[in-house]
């Protein structure tokens, strides 16, 4: 439990970056350096072994000395939905796992399937402005389809994108916001009305439009992570953007995120006090808290979960990704 305006919350994060070795590494051959211990010299910043278990364990611990119940971690590089199964899988009452899937690749229908078939892997993260591809080009449809048949959640970065380590060690962040309105997923919600799509950041920056196609789509969602530094594009601050989402949609579309990512700084809890102060301003009573800062996500992830925990599938075949 962690302690909240209301007292103490069971609190179920879901927004955190799973910063493995295999994403630092990539990170480390990007900019030309001998390896990652010479990439966390750089940074200043904890460096994870080989074994994703070890990371999961010293999130664990994180979510333990801040009373987390449950976060969901995000392999933050295509191809590494691997080292976030490993993870859920080392601990899996503790983490829920999403993946980061760039659709213009070759693999892209193979991971979707492998990913589907795998109780530890929920959710698939898109980025349309990373990796530049429209969310209505139609030879994307059967990703979607997969995502429905498995009742993956499908993660969408729409606004707004910043990758603040990129940024940190002066590496290309050539990302083409053309791809990023959060009015492509219109479409895509009314087609696949049983998927569930989650917006991050309220929108990032986009949020007009993010509240359009929510409002539009019983089946579209909105996370509150990070800063929302966004909300200086428009004079927002936090108390304003969550009593407007809640006016149109209620409190049952909001998911609590934080936006963690990386050691020593570990899990953001000055985001869940002021995200929590601001909706205990707005008079938000103790039930309604709950639902945004964990019951939601934890609802809405119930299907997959009950999906798996009744496959068919062997066991082995369940936990594998190719």
């Amino acid at each position: 439990m962690a302690h909240t305006p209301w007292g103490d919350l069971p609190i179920a994060d879901a927004h955190v970056h799973f910063f493995s070795h295999r994403f630092y590494a990539g990170l480390a051959q990007a900019k030309h350096l001998a390896g990652t211990a010479e990439l966390g010299a750089l940074l200043n910043w904890e460096i994870p072994g080989s074994d994703p278990r070890e990371l999961a364990a010293r999130w664990a611990a994180e979510m333990t000395r801040h009373g987390i119940r449950r976060v969901s971690l995000i392999a933050s590089a295509h191809g590494d939905e691997g080292s976030v199964a490993a993870a859920v899988g080392a601990q899996p009452d503790r983490f829920f796992g999403y993946f980061m899937l760039d659709p213009t690749q070759q693999d892209a229908m193979e991971r979707v399937r492998s990913a589907g078939m795998n109780a530890n892997l929920h959710a698939v993260c898109l980025f349309p402005a990373m990796h530049k591809f429209q969310l209505t080009d139609e030879r994307l449809l059967p990703i979607f389809q997969l995502a429905s048949d498995h009742e993956l959640l499908v993660f969408v970065h729409c606004g707004a994108l910043s990758v603040g380590v990129r940024r940190k060690l002066a590496l290309p962040c050539d990302y083409d916001l053309r791809f990023s309105n959060p009015l492509d997923v219109h479409a895509l919600a009314l087609r696949f009305p049983r998927l569930r799509f989650v917006l991050p950041h309220f929108g990032a920056g986009l949020f007009r439009e993010a509240l359009m196609v929510a409002d539009l789509c019983p089946n579209v969602y909105l996370d509150t992570s990070s800063s929302n530094r966004w909300m200086l594009y428009e004079g927002l601050n936090v108390r304003t953007v969550f009593s407007r989402a809640i006016e149109l949609l209620g409190t049952e579309r909001l998911l609590f995120g934080s936006d963690s990512s990386f050691f020593p700084r570990g899990w953001q809890g000055t985001i869940l006090e002021q995200q929590a102060t601001a909706l205990y301003e707005l008079g938000f009573d103790e039930a309604k808290a709950a639902q945004i800062f964990g019951g939601n996500l934890e609802r809405i992830l119930a299907p997959r979960v009950n999906l798996m925990r009744g496959s068919t599938l062997p066991e082995a075949q369940r936990g594998t990704v190719k």
